[in-house]
């Protein structure tokens, strides 16, 4: 059973040490979550991902996407919580400390 359920999606896999062990494709840092909301969110088709990231195979987005539906409350998860950590840094710094060095270099106000 363990062996079925490895080779059901051969390009994901996850590794402790890249991405918080978040599942990703093979041999690159991309995480499903990423394709997830490229596809869905965003509107992108799997050709228009590969396009994005032309180091990416169809085969792989099309793994990506097949394993986010068989696993879709986990990744749903994961990005919802991607979003809160997103909404409470923009809470806790409301300006970008770059941002505002550039205006005071240019003598720009806001």
């Amino acid at each position: 059973m363990a062996e079925e359920k490895a080779s059901k999606h051969p390009y994901i896999t996850r590794r402790a040490d890249t991405c918080a062990g978040k599942p990703i494709i093979v041999g690159t840092r991309i995480k499903v979550s990423h394709i997830a909301i490229e596809y869905e969110q965003m509107g992108m088709t799997p050709d228009e991902i590969v396009v994005a990231h032309p180091h990416l195979t169809l085969a792989e987005v099309h793994a990506a996407l097949s394993y986010y539906y068989d696993h879709i409350h986990e990744i749903n998860a994961d990005i919802r919580a991607g979003e809160e950590f997103v909404e409470q840094l923009r809470k806790e710094y409301p300006t970008d400390p770059l941002q505002e060095k550039r205006r005071a270099a240019q003598g720009v106000s806001q």
